[in-house]
């Protein structure tokens, strides 16, 4: 099991980390399909060549190929959101914020998954992207449409331990070089 390599990798100063890493994966009471294309979107999120490797097939076998698809969407639609609305809100300039953005995003309105989904993955990479524009818009859409708390929790636990653990293995790979 990929997730069981991904954890033996995690040098022992960062016990905590393979704890989570197992925790927010192992135990997570998100179906299936929220929980693979969380952990998928904040893989590719971390920018972690290591965690994509390790967490992808496993990803993948855990996921019919259009959610497949969409957490790889979700990942990378916000990839270009997170830094777009994130700079529009860290700017003083509030004229930036009544702009047309003229960027597509096409695939935020038609996914090919439930809608609640795609927003949870969507959610999550935000956290790892650091916009909080972008964590305040997922969250009231999820909130919306009847999505507790403790599931949207859920998500950026997962984000927050699959990018530090990213973090230390890109630093532990650094280190041995």
């Amino acid at each position: 099991m990929a997730l069981d390599e991904l954890k033996s990798a995690i040098p022992d100063y960062a016990k905590d980390l393979k704890l989570n890493l197992g925790s927010v994966i192992g135990n997570s009471e998100l179906p299936q399909q929220q929980l693979w294309g969380t952990v998928l979107a904040c893989a590719i999120a971390s920018r972690s060549p290591q965690v994509l490797r390790e967490l992808e097939p496993e990803a993948k076998a855990n996921l019919k190929p259009e959610a497949y698809q969409a957490a790889k969407s979700a990942a990378a639609i916000m990839a270009m959101n997170n830094v777009f609305y994130r700079t529009r809100h860290l700017l003083s300039d509030p004229e930036y914020g009544t702009m047309r953005a003229g960027l597509r995003m096409n695939v935020i309105g038609n996914p090919g998954v439930e809608k609640v989904d795609f927003e949870l993955w969507s959610l999550a990479v935000s956290a790892i992207n650091g916009c909080g524009q972008c964590l305040d818009s997922h969250e009231q859409v999820l909130r919306k449409a009847g999505v507790d708390r403790d599931v949207i929790q859920e998500a950026f636990k997962i984000a927050a331990v699959i990018q530090a653990v990213g973090a230390t293995l890109d630093a532990e790979a650094v280190i041995a070089e």
